[in-house]
Formats: structure tokens, sequence, C-alpha cells
């Protein structure tokens, strides 16, 4: 099993931007040094508490200083972009890092976001992501002319080209015959797991969704496995996952529930957000409960794995035997306010050097 991490990133909106943006690289730095096998930063324009606004690049600024790790867009929201722009930034971003990136798409979630592009329309919006990335494999396979004429975008490029001085040409990827791509999925039984898992494609399961809603996506998975003609190994498939580890369970706890902490400010930020849009039921373990009833605590326990190195490899391995055999684990990124920091590189560091280990171990018997 594979591990990463994780980050939307989101931290308190009264934090100063730039002082955000440098922990997140030292996280992704720290990450590195402890043997993550990758990471994967989300795009948001519209909101501060969720500041990156161009995961590529923030990535670019770490390739150099970082060693092994791969990188991941998690995601890039297709319908807010022109094809072409993503298909050319994503090729140069591949070429600079040597074939370390692996392309996450997605519609997007934050409604802002939604409401200045003008999508909120759902439909709409996936529409407008699968002509986006099936636009973008096109201009990956072809050289020119091109000529798309699709229902949301429409360009060309036939009466500009000069071969001999590569003009009119798209760049290609250094992956051929691209970087693996990825799709997020969030919704009980999404229909993201399913396409995914039809084009070959790796999804990956939300940390804010609760078991039944992850144990879902391994059924669609399978659906979209069987329409494929392929086995449903499960190998590409992440799941992300908030995970706090301290030396012993009661410390693990105390940490998860403060108030204070970046892991009870996550959620509590979370549900308002999805209370303000009407969407709950992603997060709540009995879709059936009244939303006034819902408490952060509750969320918590529902979606956090905590406890020391020993408690939390039982409850991960536990996990996977009830939601599906994912391939890689992804920790989810928090912020680093006051005594946060040292919890969560904590967490990082008793994650890879023991939990892993062990988990590897056990998945292995």
């Amino acid at each position: 099993m594979k591990l990463g991490l994780f980050g939307m990133p989101l931290h308190p909106p009264t934090r100063p931007l730039a002082d955000t943006y440098a922990e997140d690289a030292d996280k992704v730095i720290h990450a590195d040094e402890l043997g993550f096998d990758e990471v994967w930063i989300g795009e948001h324009m519209s909101c501060t508490t969720e500041p990156v606004a161009a995961p590529l690049m923030f990535l670019a600024s770490l390739i150099h200083r970082t060693k092994n790790i791969r990188f991941g867009t998690g995601v890039i929201a297709l319908p807010n972009h022109h094809p072409a722009v993503v298909a050319a930034e994503v090729a140069q971003f591949d070429h600079m890092s040597h074939g370390r990136l692996m392309f996450g798409i997605g519609p997007g979630g934050l409604a802002s976001d939604m409401e200045l592009f003008d999508v909120l329309d759902g439909p709409y919006r996936t529409e407008r992501m699968m002509e986006s990335i099936d636009t973008i494999l096109q201009l990956w396979r072809q050289d020119p002319p091109y000529n798309i004429d699709g229902k949301h975008w429409k360009f060309k490029i036939k009466d500009t080209v000069i071969p001999e001085l590569g003009v009119g040409y798209m760049a290609k990827p250094y992956q051929l015959p691209h970087p693996p791509i990825m799709m997020t999925a969030m919704s009980p039984f999404s229909d993201s797991v399913k396409t995914a898992a039809e084009r070959g494609w790796g999804p990956m399961s939300a940390n804010f969704c609760p078991e039944y809603v992850i144990a879902s996506h391994w059924k669609k998975y399978k659906e979209g496995c069987e329409v494929a003609n392929r086995k449903p190994t499960g190998d590409d498939w992440r799941v992300a996952r908030n995970i706090v580890i301290a030396t012993s369970d009661a410390e693990a706890r105390d940490r998860v529930m403060d108030p204070n902490g970046s892991n009870y400010y996550y959620f509590a930020y979370l549900w308002k957000v999805l209370l303000a849009v009407n969407y709950t039921a992603v997060m709540k373990a009995d879709p059936k409960q009244p939303d006034e009833s819902v408490t952060v605590e509750q969320l918590i326990d529902s979606m956090v794995v905590y406890g020391s190195p020993k408690t939390v490899t039982e409850k991960l391995v536990a996990f996977r035997e009830r939601t599906g055999p994912f391939g890689t684990l992804l920790m989810a990124s928090m912020d680093g306010s006051g005594a946060n920091r040292a919890w969560e590189w904590q967490s990082m560091d008793l994650l890879a050097r023991e939990v892993m280990p062990a988990l590897r171990s056990a998945l292995g018997r």
C-alpha cells in the first residue's frame, strides 16, 4: 500500500496567505523526507480559507525542493478552464518534473467558484468537465491541424501551422500517452467512481466521507471495472482520511477533540459550508439524522482515525476490510496554527515510520 498527503489546503481566513503557503510547502518537503509516495493539492479560486488558486504553480515551487514525491492536482476544476490552457500547462509541468505529475480532475466542489464561473448547475458542470478532458486527451494524441468543435469549446489551429518551426503544435506530456488521471468522489454511490474505473482512471474518495460512503465507492468501482472488462483490484483507488496519532489513545483523542485543534476546526468549517449549500448528506454517518442534531464531535468520531500507532494500525486494517481494498492511503493535511503543527508532524512521522510498515505487514498476511 502506498502513502500520500492530501491538502485542500484549509486554513483560518485570518492567517496571512504567505505564511500558509510556506507552511504547506514545508509539509510537502517533510512528507518527501519521510518517504510519502505522493501529494495532492486542491484548487479554489474564491476562498481565502482554501487559498491555492493554482495547484500546478504551487507544486512547481517544490519540484527542486523534493527528491521523490509525486505531485497530484487534487483537483483541477475542468469546467472553469479552457481545455487548451490546461493541456499546455499540464504538459509543461510534466516535463519540468520529469514525469512526477498525476493529473487529478473534477467538476469542482466550492459553490463560490461555481457561481464565479457560472457553472452552478450540476449536470451542466459535469458535461463541461467530460468534454474538457476528452478535448485535452485529443490534443495530446494528435498533431496539427486541430479542429475542436465541441458544445462548450470551439477552437482550431489550422491556418498558422509552420511544421519546420514547431509553430501551431501543442506540447505532449513527458509521460506518454499522458500522466495518470484521477477523479475525486465524495457523494454516496458516486458515478464519478464508476466513470473513472470505466475509463482506466483512478478514483479518490474524499476524507470527509463517512465509512458507508467509502464502501459505496468500492461498489461503483467494481461496476466501472466490469463495464471495462478489467479486474477490480483497487490498486489505483485512493482513500483520504484525517489521521491523528500520538503516543497514547488518550492523548490522540484529546488532540482531535480540542476545540482549538486543526481537525476540530476542519470539520466545523466543512459542516457550515455544506449546510449553506444543503449538501450535508455527504458527511453524515446516518443520512436520516436531522442536521440540527449533528455535532462536530460526531463528525470527528465517524471520519477521523486517531489513537496510538498500534490502535491506528488496527483501525486502518479493519476500515479497509469493511470498505474495500484501496491501494493508497492519503493523510489529509490540516492547518498548523499554534500546537497543531507539532501534532500533525508527529502524526506524519508515526504514520510513515510505525503505522505503514505494520499496516503493510498485516495486509501481506
